[in-house]
């Protein structure tokens, strides 16, 4: 599995190997079931702290994206089908959200489209 940093990004490390590993599996270039590198693996092959890891795992794990199952490992859970209705749940929300304060579409649109800029390090 080819994962790699860009020591010039904004993007915190985490979020580079969290990003990666679920386009991975997103894309079925890391299948259901592909066995991840243990956290001090990653960590040492791409110098990071194993608490950098770690957490791109648990919010991998959190999204359902990967399965840790203790000393089996980490694996692909998933090709990030629990991702996008997670992400679809959030929208409705929001959405409802919104137009419950009777702010107008245009706005709103406006407002999650800074939000997601502001998340994906594109400020």
């Amino acid at each position: 599995m080819l994962i790699t940093l860009d020591p010039d990004s904004t993007v915190p490390p985490f979020e580079q190997v969290r990003a990666q590993i679920a386009e991975l599996a997103r894309t079925g270039a890391a299948p259901v079931g592909t066995k991840l590198p243990t956290v001090r693996g990653l960590a040492e092959e791409l110098g990071l702290a194993a608490n950098t890891v770690a957490k791109a795992y648990r919010e991998l794990e959190a999204a359902g994206v990967v399965r840790t199952r203790g000393r089996l490992g980490t694996v692909v859970a998933s090709s990030g089908d629990a991702s996008r209705a997670a992400a679809a749940q959030a929208a409705a929300t929001y959405a409802a959200r919104v137009h419950g304060l009777g702010i107008p579409a245009a706005e709103a649109r406006a407002v999650a489209e800074a939000a997601l800029r502001s998340a994906y390090g594109e400020d």
